[in-house]
């Protein structure tokens, strides 16, 4: 039951965040930038002030499906992104860019996060599996493994997921602060604009919060069965 209150708990808020996120990118988008750029402009001129040459910035289906990929270095920006001139289209294109410019520089978060990642999908991959044997052979499951083996493995590979979340947090908000910072340099928004993006960029990182917090409050409670199971 106590798994399910947590599970239940973070859904809602992770919803409240990714509802207030995409309300905050409806409200930005609907003031024209005063420098009539587009996120595509944006992104290429970040690139190329940073002397990135070997990243291609591409447009993909979807909202909000924004990202860099570091496999073949691509800053992939959604439709409403990279034809958008407006102060979320701003945010996000020139965010993206703080993730290639990261990649540029060797930020050691990134590396780190890049290096955990075929971790992350092996743990993912591993309660998948659990879940769904004990969900529906759970007797069989437990008759074949000692019930504190499977919590172990289950705590193992939350606690992948868990430094993974972390990890992720500076990386996203080392992204935006240079995403921020440059474009306010570069006079790509105003003053006005720029307190949008900044919002529209704090509302992003709360999901990533959301998700952290809620990975760590998932480990903590395996842990206290564990240890209950001990006594």
């Amino acid at each position: 039951m106590g798994i399910w209150v947590i599970i239940i708990v973070f859904m809602i808020l992770s919803y409240a965040a990714s509802s207030r996120l995409k309300s905050k990118f409806k409200k930005y988008s609907q003031t024209p930038l005063k420098s009539n750029l587009s996120g595509a402009e944006i992104a290429k001129l970040m690139l190329a002030d940073h002397q990135i040459r070997d990243v291609q910035v591409t447009c993909v289906a979807g909202h909000l499906t924004d990202h860099y990929n570091p496999g073949n270095k691509t800053v992939n920006l959604s439709e409403a992104v990279y034809h958008g001139r407006n102060a979320a289209a701003a945010a996000v294109a020139s965010h993206e860019c703080g993730h290639a410019v990261q990649h540029a520089t060797a930020y050691s978060m990134l590396q780190l996060r890049s290096a955990l990642v075929p971790l992350q999908n092996i743990s993912g991959k591993i309660l998948n599996i659990i879940m769904m044997v004990a969900l529906f052979g759970g007797m069989f499951l437990f008759n074949a493994f000692p019930f504190e083996l499977v919590l172990l493995v289950v705590i193992g590979a939350y606690g992948v997921l868990t430094l993974f979340s972390f990890v992720t947090l500076p990386v996203e908000f080392d992204a935006s602060k240079r995403a921020l910072a440059w474009i306010g340099q570069r006079n790509i928004v105003d003053q006005n604009e720029h307190g949008m993006a900044k919002d529209a960029l704090k509302w992003a990182a709360m999901t990533y919060v959301v998700a952290a917090i809620g990975s760590l409050v998932t480990l903590l409670y395996y842990i206290s069965i564990f240890l209950g199971s001990r006594d």
